[in-house]
């Protein structure tokens, strides 16, 4: 191991020139001397732990009332963490008795102050640090420690020699300004006549540092660094390649947890390869034929298969449904002036037909006596609070028919509270996360899961094997009313078997051709206005104005039912 001498060269010139002016007899008046430390000297030892044990020994010039030393107990580390440093076993003696020194913290700072007046002798100050000794890599330990630092008076030489449990690898010495050092004078060791590293400078001024860089393997000298990771953007959202790829495979892996789930509960059930039949024409005559749908499935139960959903226009066309079966009459009511908006009433009427839960709750809600009519100008109030009974029991019927397991709203709202409660926990999760660990990109990917699951929520539940091929029905049934001719009806009953057809048609889509196929039928030994049993108009209605007098209809009644909170 060969030593390591340096040399600041502005330094020596300095005091040669100064040496130079006092031999040629320029001197100055006698002035009083500062207060100085004219000798700090160190006596370090370094254990196999990384412990560092100080004892320097300051000898004065003047007479302070106290020295005072602010040691720095936190070191930069890159741009988010640093080293933390703990001092401990501070001691302290003044001319050979021992003194209790005061220690006091100030922020990253612990100040160490000895009291001196009228004290004589040296002044002696003992402590030991850990945290110095860091781990570099290579399997090398790295001393850095700051001899001298935050001193309340100038020094004028300082030394140190530092023991060690074993050799070191190499060796640094710095100096001078504590935010920009320099060399120190001079630093060597390693070599048989000086085996111990040793440091020396001379001419610091107050509050200047001596800092020592020693290398060992760290069989020598073990790391016992503490290290703070300070918040920082950066470092909340590290692209480091733990707290990236564990963010990528949390969310691959709830990805693929997604897929499964809705695998499970939303996808809807297979092995239903064939659609059942829902609803046909059947010939009964050439170039006749009449609708009809099988199992008395209802326009409201075909939208809801549909979508899942008791939507307004399920509703709606529920209305239309029990008016064309005769349990409700349709009336358009004149204008009260040209500008006033279109009203209808609605009667109830007498029918010893059969009636599904959720038909005779909507019946009653709009409805409510038999003869007695009602403005849908002024149902909003009973229709609001009847629609959530009607909606549950509409939920029941798709229930009963088969094409659901459970309730397809009660099964949404259930993940939906699982996916506030999710949501809740991912976002404490995330702040945690960004707050106190590198890994915030893994916190926006929990918050982005569970939100997922609110998502997921909207896709549920799955339909039955038999909801599958009612639904596979549907498809088949919609292309039938969009293609179906509206004038291949029987003779005499085409009002009859156009307005069955019409309620689906609302749902299904093509609900303007069978609109304009009833006003195409017109007996003109009838007061059009009168000439639908389920739906009149005002005097002096044409059956020409059904498609836009039911269009209105609709909008205004589903209107009702969104305004209704």
């Amino acid at each position: 191991m060969t030593g390591a001498v340096v040399t600041r060269g502005r330094r020596l010139a300095a005091g040669l020139i100064l040496a130079l002016i006092g031999v040629v007899g320029f001197a100055a008046p006698p002035a009083h001397a500062l207060d100085s430390v004219t000798t700090y000297a160190v006596a370090g030892a370094v254990d196999a732990d990384g412990n560092l044990t100080v004892k320097a020994t300051l000898t004065l010039d003047g007479a302070p009332a106290q020295v005072q030393q602010r040691f720095a107990t936190t070191l930069m580390s890159g741009r988010d963490s640093q080293y933390v440093f703990t001092l401990s076993d501070i001691s302290a003696s003044v001319g050979g008795q021992a003194v209790t020194p005061a220690v006091t913290t100030d922020g990253d700072y612990q100040v160490v102050t000895i009291p001196t007046a009228g004290a004589s002798g040296p002044v002696e100050l003992g402590y030991k640090v850990k945290g110095a000794a860091v781990n570099v890599g290579k399997s090398e330990t790295a001393l850095n420690w700051r001899l001298l630092q935050g001193l309340s008076l100038p020094v004028k030489t300082f030394e140190a020699v530092i023991k060690a449990p074993g050799l070191f690898t190499s060796m640094d010495c710095y100096a001078g300004d504590p935010a920009a050092p320099g060399a120190c004078l001079y630093y060597a060791g390693g070599t048989h006549d000086e085996p111990d590293p040793v440091f020396h400078d001379e001419g610091l001024g107050a509050g200047e540092v001596v800092g020592i860089v020693l290398r060992f393997k760290d069989a020598t000298v073990k790391p016992n660094e503490t290290v703070r990771h300070l918040w920082s953007l950066d470092g909340a959202f590290s692209t480091a390649p733990l707290p990236l790829g564990l963010a990528a495979g949390v969310a691959l892996l709830g990805g693929l947890a997604y897929w499964l789930l809705h695998r499970r509960f939303g996808r809807d059930a297979v092995g239903a390869a064939q659609p059942s039949v829902l609803g046909s024409f059947t010939p009964v005559g050439a170039g006749q034929s009449t609708f009809s749908m099988v199992g008395e499935v209802r326009p409201g139960e075909v939208g809801t298969l549909a979508d899942e959903r008791v939507d307004p226009i399920d509703v709606t066309a529920s209305v239309i449904d029990l008016a064309v079966r005769n349990h409700v009459r349709i009336e358009q009511l004149p204008r009260a002036t040209q500008f006033a908006p279109t009203d209808w009433a609605l009667t109830r009427r007498e029918s010893s037909a059969a009636l599904l839960p959720y038909e005779k709750s909507l019946l009653d809600a709009i409805a409510p006596a038999s003869g007695v009519s009602r403005k849908l100008s002024e149902l909003g109030p009973d229709l609001s609070a009847a629609v959530p009974t009607i909606q549950a029991e509409l939920y029941d019927e798709v229930v009963r028919k088969g094409w659901f397991s459970a309730r397809p709203d009660a099964t949404r709202n259930k993940w939906a509270r699982l996916g506030w409660i999710a949501l809740v926990v991912a976002a404490a999760a995330a702040i945690a996360l960004i707050a106190l660990t590198p890994f915030g990109l893994l916190g926006l990917v929990l918050i982005g899961l569970a939100a997922g699951i609110g998502l997921l929520a909207q896709a549920m539940p799955s339909r039955t094997a038999k909801g599958s091929s009612a639904l596979a029905g549907l498809g088949v049934l919609r292309g039938t009313l969009l293609t179906q001719p509206t004038d291949q009806l029987p003779t005499g009953r085409e009002h009859a078997e156009l307005a069955a057809v019409l309620p689906y048609a609302v749902v299904l889509g093509g609900a303007d051709r069978w609109l304009d196929g009833l006003a195409a039928v017109n007996d003109e030994t009838v007061d059009d206005s009168v000439e639908l049993d389920w739906y009149h108009g005002p005097a002096g209605w044409q059956l020409s104005d059904l498609p836009d007098s039911l269009r209105n209809f609709i909008r205004a009644f589903t209107g009702t039912l969104v305004a209704r909170n």
